[in-house]
């Protein structure tokens, strides 16, 4: 059966179409640790839309929906063909009275359908032989009455009126006829989508396939990289949890590292400070000197001290003399030492690279033989795979579907044949109302523009009176076409109201799906068909309404169909299957961080070097002190902005001008050499302060770092090994999780994306699109243009008849002679000879 040939082996061997992992493909790059990313499965696209809009026909299909309703509101009677379907329908005998209950509206219908169709030839019968006997109006005379125009005016508008329904009605049906004709011609198209999908469906599952498989692949890779980087990675968490301890403590030695190096830049820029000082004193104190003598000499003048110059001057001369005082320095850098003892200390302390001393946590074991166990993994997967012959069975179901088409190819023209001849049938029918129509248009064209109310009923014109003998000739046809109209129109009624009723509403409400799921419905000792006939297990939960939805919302056919139960996967990729060697040699990983020395000796020696470099030994309070004295006694800028200021105040003259030079000087000297040593002044200030900050305490801040590295040290040489446990959990569970990220995607993926058969449910949504769309529909819009235009007939006929007399040329009329009006006994004879030609 094809049922376990092609479907089963094809979905069982979801994880081994290919069983080639030698040949895996390359994994893409590495996502972020402890995150697999295995793509997307390459989906496969079904073209088929399984849904259809009928356009502006579809009001009419409303119209005839809720016709429906009206003629049956029951609601759908389940448990009753529930009864019927199990007793083989020997139930209804007991249960016709609810089955004459649902079907009460439609029994009416065709009741007054099938009096209609056997009442109206004997009526037609009835009425002929009547007017035969010049009754029924049949008799060729009229009665003159007052109001007969207002009379003729009514039939006519009325017959009109009522005439246009009836071609509305035959309209819709002709609209109708076409839509199943031409939706007839969708059908192949329909078809053949669905079988390309089929196709699609049966081409792409073993490259989905393939995919889950290769993707194995990137699970492989990842664990072989993080075996083999073991070290970095277990040795990192490890190292993460002692950051609390280890990594302040070396921390803390760095600092001093760095410190050390700060030291030896701070004493250099001490020393080299210091000498430029030095040398820029002895220079500045000759150049003030020299600018003091000068001014002395300038303010010799006569214009200062003579008799004969102004007080003024004097005055500004004797000022001049007395401020030379202050042109001297003011901080002597001469007297303080120099520091190469320190610097020297500090160049064989920074012999030893501190920073390259201080060790971290490194691990670089990694477990042996892992890359060809994991390989071993692949190799059970491909073994496994080759059990399952997946390709042969989807070139089975593919030979399967194209005989199929083939097949459903060979009907097509038969389909075509029997929808011509049903064509022809639905216009024929049309075509008999049609022609009744056809009568009453032209009675009544021809009875309207040939109607003379002057002339008399005995002379009235051709016209006229061919109008109304065509009105009684489709009083005629309608009388010979009606009863066949309507019981044409009471069979399509019976056959598509109910078929609309009882499968096209209950399919899209989903009712007809609780029934076919009826439990023990097609098999007393299943309760569920379709798992019974599948795999046995009739108590396994898969109904045709979760297998219709499923596929529905295309998902995987592994879910759908519930292949887990014929094939587990989680079983077969179980990961203590496949991990248990894995887990067992990272068990046999035995981390001994005892040997990890943080500080060996040597660093410990030159931590101790450095505490001894003579820091403490500099006499930081004489260097600060002339730091903080500065260059001159007076602000040289200052004292020359003052002096030109006096200078102005003297009369122009040689002292004037001399005193100018002397002060062009002074600014000369602040710029070129006290500019220079208040830098260097600056730059002493900041590294004498640096070199007093780390001095200070500094044995006890050394004897501080090498405990707290003495405390690092004996955590992880003694009291690690919980720590360590804990974090090979952890790495363990990491490399397993890869396993379970692998098993999980690859169900998700069977689940959702591998073997999607919306295929499936779309064959379903087809045949119902067929069935109810384009057959029931416009069917039950065909006998409902049908039966109204029927029912129309009778107004038809009656008004035909009666306006046929105002139309056609009567034999006799009424004759009215010169009586008293108040004669009314015989003032309206029946009937009297036509009058001759004499007596007009």
């Amino acid at each position: 059966m094809w049922k376990t040939g092609i479907l089963l082996p094809l979905l069982l061997g979801v994880l081994s179409a290919s069983g080639e992992l030698q040949q895996e493909t390359e994994p893409r790059r590495l996502p972020p640790p402890g995150k697999l990313d295995f793509g997307y499965v390459p989906a496969g696209v079904y073209e088929t839309l399984a849904h259809y809009e009928p356009g502006p026909i579809g009001i009419l299909f409303h119209m005839v929906h809720t016709f429906l309703y009206v003629v049956q509101p029951n609601a759908f009677p389940q448990d009753l063909i529930v009864k019927l379907a199990k007793d083989k329908f020997g139930a209804i005998q007991t249960e016709y009275q609810k089955a004459i209950y649902y079907e009460i509206g439609f029994l009416v219908c065709a009741a007054v359908g099938l009096l209609f169709a056997v009442l109206m030839p004997i009526v037609g019968l009835f009425f002929c032989m009547c007017r035969c006997c010049d009754n029924c109006g049949g008799e060729m005379h009229q009665r003159q009455r007052k109001n007969a125009d207002c009379r003729r005016g009514l039939l006519g508008t009325l017959l009109f009126s009522t005439s246009l329904v009836i071609t509305i009605g035959v309209l819709c049906a002709y609209a109708a006829n076409q839509n199943l004709s031409s939706q007839v011609k969708n059908i192949r198209r329909l078809v053949n989508s669905n079988m390309r999908d089929l196709h699609t469906f049966a081409n792409d599952t073993p490259m989905q396939i393939d995919y889950l498989i290769s993707q194995y692949a990137t699970a492989k890779k990842k664990v072989i990289y993080d075996l083999n980087h073991i070290g970095p990675l277990l040795g990192g968490r490890i190292h993460d949890q002692l950051d609390k301890e280890v990594h302040p403590a070396l921390d803390r030695v760095l600092n001093m590292a760095g410190a050390m190096r700060e030291t030896k830049e701070a004493l250099e820029n001490v020393s080299v400070s210091l000498e430029v000082l030095q040398e820029g004193t002895g220079k500045l104190n000759f150049n003030l000197s020299l600018v003091r003598t000068s001014i002395n000499r300038t303010l010799n003048d006569p214009g200062c001290h003579d008799e004969e110059s102004d007080a003024t001057t004097a005055q500004l001369c004797r000022n001049i003399r007395q401020s030379l005082s202050q042109l001297q320095i003011s901080a002597n850098f001469t007297r303080l030492p120099r520091v190469n003892a320190q610097m020297e200390k500090m160049n064989d302390v920074l012999r030893t690279d501190l920073s390259a001393i201080v060790q971290k946590v490194s691990l670089n074991r990694s477990p042996a033989d892992t890359p060809n166990l994991v390989d071993g993994i692949g190799n059970n997967i491909s073994s496994f795979s080759k059990a399952f012959p997946v390709q042969s069975s989807l070139s089975n179901f593919t030979i399967f579907i194209s005989h199929a088409h083939a097949k459903i190819e060979d009907y097509y023209p038969e389909i075509d044949k029997m929808d011509f001849y049903r064509w022809i049938g639905c216009i024929a029918l049309c075509c008999m109302v049609v022609l009744v129509l056809a009568f009453n248009y032209l009675g009544l064209l021809c009875g309207t523009l040939g109607y003379d109310k002057h002339a008399s009923p005995t002379t009235r014109g051709c016209i006229s009176n061919t109008g109304g003998t065509m009105l009684m000739a489709g009083v005629g046809f309608s009388f010979i076409f009606s009863w066949v109209l309507m019981g044409v129109v009471t069979v399509i009624f019976l056959a598509g109201g109910n078929i609309e009723k009882l499968v096209c509403d209950p399919f899209h409400t989903k009712e007809l799906f609780k029934v076919v799921d009826t439990p023990y419905l097609v098999n007393p000792e299943w309760k569920n068909f379709i798992p019974g006939y599948m795999y046995n297990d009739s108590e396994l939960e898969l109904t045709a309404e979760s297998l219709y939805s499923t596929c529905k919302e295309n998902k995987g056919i592994y879910l759908a169909m519930r292949l887990d139960k014929v094939f587990n996967i989680s079983s077969f990729l179980n990961t203590t299957v496949f991990t248990k060697d894995v887990v067992g040699q990272l068990d046999s990983v035995k981390i001994d961080l005892r040997g990890i020395i943080l500080l060996e000796a040597e660093g410990k020696q030159n931590l101790q070097d450095f505490a001894d470099a003579g820091l403490s030994e500099i006499n930081y309070a004489d260097y600060l002190e002339e730091v903080n004295k500065g260059v001159t006694v007076v602000d040289l800028l200052s004292y020359a902005r003052e002096l030109e200021a006096q200078t102005d105040l003297m009369p122009r003259g040689p002292l004037q001008s001399a005193l100018k030079g002397h002060i062009g000087t002074l600014r000369q000297i602040h710029t070129q050499q006290i500019s220079p040593m208040e830098q260097s002044m600056s730059a002493l200030n900041q590294s004498m302060r640096f070199l007093e900050r780390t001095a200070s305490d500094l044995p006890n801040k050394v004897l501080a770092v090498l405990d707290a590295i003495e405390a690092a040290q004996y955590l992880i040489s003694q009291n690690a090994s919980h720590l360590i446990k804990r974090e090979t959990g952890k790495y363990t569970a990491t490399i397993v999780g890869y396993f379970h990220q692998y098993i999980e995607w690859v169900k998700t993926s069977l689940a959702m994306e591998v073997a999607q058969c919306k295929p499936f449910s779309n064959m379903v949504d087809t045949t119902e699109i067929i069935t109810c769309s384009f057959l029931v529909d416009s069917m039950n819009t065909f006998w409902m243009g049908l039966g109204c235009s029927t029912l129309f007939l009778l107004p038809s006929i009656i008004l035909a008849v009666k306006l046929a007399k105002y139309y056609r040329r009567m034999d006799t009329e009424d004759v009215y002679d010169d009586i008293p009006t108040y004669d009314t006994m015989n003032r309206f004879p029946r009937a009297s000879a036509p009058p001759r030609h004499i007596d007009w």
